[in-house]
C-alpha cells in the first residue's frame, strides 16, 4: 500500500502526553531499518516514524553542505509531525551534519559515531573502520576512536559500492563478494581485530562480511549502543512511553515501491509507505555554515 502524505497531517500529536509523541528516525535508504530493528528489541513501546531520503540516496558521496541542507528538510518535516526524539539513523549525516542541527531544533538528535566509538574501545585495540566516502574522509570515527582511547590503532576504508548495491537487493551478489573482499583486504593485512560497520547499510552484508574475516575479528555495529543511548536520554527527559505503540510510518522521498521490495527482507514484513516531496516546503532560515 503507497500513499502520498499531508505535511499538516499528524496522527501523533498528544500535547498532554509528551511520552506518547514519535521518534523520528532518519536516513538516505534502507540502512537505517538496522537501527530500526533495535529500537523495536530495545524500546518496544515506542511510536516511530521512519524516514527514506531515497530520492537523493547515496549520501556518502555528497557535499557537507548538501548534507547538511537535507537533514535541515527532513528534522523540519518531522518537526511539523511532533516528534520527541530525531534519530540520525546515518553515518554520513551524523559525520557532517550533527553539530549544526543540533544547535538549531528543539528536540534531542541522536547520531550513530560517538556510541559506535565507544562500543569499539571496548572491543579490541586494533580497529578498522569500513565507511562510505564522505564518513571516511571526516575522519569522524578515527578521531571520535583516538578522543577516547589515544593507544589503540585505527585504519578505515572508504566503500563507495555498498550502499548502491544493498539499496538495489544485490546483497548475494557473486561481484559484491568481490567488492567486499577487496574493501576489507587491507584491514584483514593490518591484523584487525575488530571491524566498525561505519554505515548503518553494512549490518546488512554481515553474511558476506563474516565468510571473509578471520573469526577472530569482532564486528561492532553502532546500532545496538544507538538504541541504548535512545533509552538512555529518554530515561534522562522523562520521555519514555508506557503506552502501547502506534503503528510504524514508513515515508520515503523516492519510489515507495522500491523502498518496500528491498525492505522487505530486511524488516520480515511489507511495510506500507508514504512519500513526501519537500518542493515546496518552507524551511526556517539558518545561520549560513562555512563548510568545504
Amino acid at each position: 500500500m503507497f500513499l502520498s502524505s499531508i505535511f499538516e497531517a499528524n496522527l501523533y500529536r498528544f500535547p498532554e502526553e509528551p511520552q506518547r509523541a514519535p521518534i523520528g528516525v532518519f536516513d538516505s535508504g534502507v540502512g537505517g531499518l538496522t537501527v530500526l530493528r533495535e529500537l523495536y528489541r530495545q524500546l518496544s513501546n515506542e511510536s516511530i516514524i521512519y524516514f527514506g531520503d531515497t530520492a537523493r540516496l547515496p549520501y556518502g558521496i555528497r557535499s557537507q553542505a548538501e548534507i547538511i541542507q537535507f537533514n535541515r528538510e527532513i528534522l523540519t518535516w518531522m518537526q511539523t509531525q511532533g516528534v520527541k526524539m530525531a534519530v540520525m539513523a546515518c553515518n554520513t549525516s551524523s559525520a557532517l551534519a550533527l553539530e549544526t542541527v543540533r544547535e538549531e531544533f528543539n528536540f534531542p538528535i541522536i547520531g550513530v559515531i560517538l556510541p559506535g566509538a565507544k562500543a569499539a574501545v571496548q572491543q579490541g585495540k586494533r580497529i578498522g573502520i569500513i565507511a562510505t566516502p564522505a564518513t571516511a574522509k571526516s575522519n569522524a570515527y578515527k578521531n571520535a576512536i583516538l578522543e577516547i582511547e589515544p593507544s589503540v590503532q585505527v585504519w578505515q576504508v572508504s566503500c563507495p559500492e555498498f550502499v548502491p548495491l544493498i539499496e538495489q537487493n544485490r546483497i548475494h551478489d557473486p561481484y559484491t563478494v568481490e567488492i567486499a573482499a577487496s574493501y576489507l583486504e587491507p584491514l584483514i593485512q593490518q591484523q584487525i581485530d575488530t571491524l566498525v560497520y561505519g554505515c548503518t547499510h553494512y549490518p546488512h552484508l554481515s553474511p558476506v562480511l563474516c565468510s571473509l574475516l578471520p573469526n577472530t575479528v569482532t564486528l561492532v555495529d553502532p546500532a545496538v549502543y544507538v538504541a541504548a543511548a535512545c533509552c538512555q536520554e529518554l530515561e534522562l527527559l522523562n520521555l519514555r512511553n508506557n503506552f502501547p505503540p502506534m503503528p510504524t510510518r514508513f515515508i520515503v522521498s523516492g519510489c515507495p515501491q522500491t523502498f518496500a521490495q528491498t525492505s522487505v527482507n530486511l524488516l520480515g514484513f511489507t511495510p506500507s509507505v508514504e512519500v513526501v516531496n519537500f518542493t515546496n516546503m518552507t524551511i526556517p532560515s539558518f545561520r549560513q555554515d562555512a563548510v568545504g
